[in-house]
């Protein structure tokens, strides 16, 4: 992937996760007072808790690979400084690492 591509892709990616986060705080649901409703409400909650601690943490990924693509060093695995394959970097243009260093990353972070 071209860097300038990949620039433009990366700046439409943190553009929709900022509308979308931004969406998501202001409709936040409010724990309703009654007690019947109380474990769905709870539950609605969680459910958009846990879909902004995704785009939050998505959203970080993609401000570090803007970053990289300043630096210079975008496409090459931040662990191993291989070239990070063109098709997962279509498919994921966030991706800081290569398939190989990412699955040691995962295993180890479980």
């Amino acid at each position: 992937m071209i860097p300038d591509s990949a620039q433009r892709r990366l700046d439409e990616m943190l553009a929709g996760l900022d509308r979308s986060i931004a969406i998501l705080e202001t409709e936040h649901p409010e724990v309703d007072q009654h007690t019947a409703d109380a474990g769905a409400n709870l539950s609605d909650t969680d459910r958009v808790e846990a879909a902004l601690d995704a785009m939050r943490r998505q959203r970080a990924e993609v401000v570090a690979a803007l970053a990289r693509t300043q630096a210079g060093t975008y496409g090459k695995c931040v662990d191993c400084g291989l070239p990070v394959p063109d098709g997962r970097l279509e498919a994921r243009p966030e991706a800081a690492r290569c398939v190989l260093c990412q699955g040691k990353h995962d295993k180890f972070h479980r």
